[in-house]
Formats: C-alpha cells, sequence, structure tokens
C-alpha cells in the first residue's frame, strides 16, 4: 500500500470516528433531553396535585368562614326583630303576651 492510500484510510477512519461520536454525543443529548421532560411532566403531576389539595382545603376554610358570618349576620337581624317586637309589644300593652314567650 502506499503512503497516499494509507494517510486516505486514515482520514476516512478519523472521519468515521468522529461521526461516530457525534451520532454517540446526540443519543446521549436525546436520551437526557428524554429524561428531562419525563422529571418535568412527574414534577408538574405532583404540583399540580399540591395545588389542587391545597385549593380544596382553601375553599372548605372560606366556606366554613361563610358559614359563620352568616350565622353572626342571622344571628343579629333576629335579635334586631326580637328588640323590636318587644318594643312594639312593650308600647301596646301587651307585656303579659311577652312573659309568655
Amino acid at each position: 500500500m502506499s503512503v497516499r492510500k494509507v494517510t486516505k484510510v486514515e482520514e476516512d477512519f478519523q472521519r468515521v470516528l468522529g461521526f461516530k461520536k457525534m451520532a454517540d454525543r446526540w443519543r446521549n443529548s436525546q436520551a437526557r433531553c428524554l429524561w428531562q421532560t419525563t422529571l418535568s411532566q412527574r414534577r408538574n403531576l405532583n404540583a399540580t396535585a399540591r395545588l389542587q389539595d391545597t385549593l380544596g382545603q382553601e375553599l372548605a376554610l372560606a366556606h366554613r368562614q361563610l358559614l359563620t358570618a352568616r350565622r353572626a349576620a342571622l344571628r343579629a337581624l333576629l335579635e334586631a326583630e326580637h328588640r323590636r317586637w318587644r318594643r312594639e309589644l312593650g308600647a301596646g300593652g301587651g307585656a303579659r303576651g311577652a312573659e309568655r314567650l
């Protein structure tokens, strides 16, 4: 074999080695990207589940607070009506009716 042919074969071999390294890097990069994608998807699912759990707890607390506020408003309304009713009953001379209640 001549020197030129040996040199050309070595250059071809180096070129093929470069292509192989490039293909290996591309394959590793693709695997890393797929891994990152599945990791982020799993992370997003966990974050979504935590967010839904937190929202459910907040809604339950808000509902409880709303019930407390509505009960307080209703109690105040009933007490005001009861005072007005006693005043009207007392002004009309119906004190005996108020004692029975």
